[in-house]
């Protein structure tokens, strides 16, 4: 059974990892813990048993804007709904906070994900690669 927890304990290593197996590449900067502490309002930890099976961190301005980043789900776990319920925990604790505004960006392939399963709604935006 998958357990879903708002400010769960993970090890850097662990989303490490899970970054990697989830975008196929590991992530170079570092120190998850001290990242999602200094600039989120929180983040969701999946779990399977000991095993750390998702995870979306929801950084945000302090006030009414929240934003997803970095929702991964464990490769053999895709499809199941547990990236759904990540985000949906997220969406609840956000709004529990007092934030107006759940922002995400995606790839395209990801459109479905975001638009059908989350009840995100498309809205123009701006982007510049640095």
């Amino acid at each position: 059974m998958i357990t879903y927890e708002w400010r769960g304990l993970f090890t850097s290593s662990e989303v490490s990892a899970l970054h990697a197996a989830a975008f196929g590449h590991r992530d170079p900067a570092g120190n998850w813990r001290d990242r999602v502490e200094r600039h989120s309002l929180g983040w969701v930890c999946a779990r399977n048993g000991d095993d750390l099976a998702g995870f979306v961190n929801v950084a945000w301005d302090g006030g009414a804007h929240a934003f997803i980043l970095d929702a991964m789900v464990a490769p053999p776990l895709h499809r199941q709904g547990t990236g759904t319920r990540l985000v949906a925990r997220a969406i609840e604790e956000a709004r529990r906070a007092g934030c107006a505004w759940l922002h995400v960006d995606f790839e395209e392939h990801l459109r479905p994900f975001y638009l059908r399963g989350c009840g995100f709604t498309p809205s123009p935006a701006g982007l510049i690669a640095l």
